[in-house]
């Protein structure tokens, strides 16, 4: 077995008929060798990560952060930090270093909270969003 497959289960019926599709690809395969089964959460799509972007970018135009506008990576990092609840280590010269979450990992839910942050911390800080941005997160964000 050389590919790996990713099944989406939604209902009793999706896992039911799944399973009976790992079992006998698991039959088949475990021939050649062990085979590896990951259970996992759906993760962040495109259109999140799009979105988590214009977000960024639009605080790190219209925020002034300690007197100074940082850049999208940058917030990236301080929400990533504040979601994870702010683990901060020392740096390698001095300083303190805030450890983030990585978003590459995150599920779907994990990002929405992401989003649901930084939405917050623009509300707070009256950063003006793009409405069509806002908009089509409020249109697929149960998606």
């Amino acid at each position: 077995m050389s590919r790996e497959l990713t099944f989406e289960i939604h209902t009793e019926v999706d896992r039911n008929s799944v399973m009976r599709q790992v079992n006998e690809m698991v039959g088949k395969g475990i021939k050649a060798g062990p085979v590896l089964v990951t259970l996992g959460r759906p993760k962040r799509n495109l259109n999140q990560n799009a979105m988590m972007w214009s977000l960024l970018t639009e605080i790190s135009l219209q925020v002034n952060w300690y007197g100074q506008y940082l850049m999208p990576e940058d917030w990236k990092n301080i929400c990533t930090a504040s979601l994870r609840k702010q683990q901060a280590v020392p740096g390698i010269d001095g300083g303190v270093v805030m450890i983030g979450a990585s978003t590459s990992r995150m599920n779907k839910a994990q990002f929405s909270e992401l989003i649901e942050l930084i939405l917050a911390f623009g509300a707070e800080h009256n950063v003006k969003f793009k409405q069509d941005v806002l908009d089509e997160y409020y249109q697929t964000k149960d998606d």
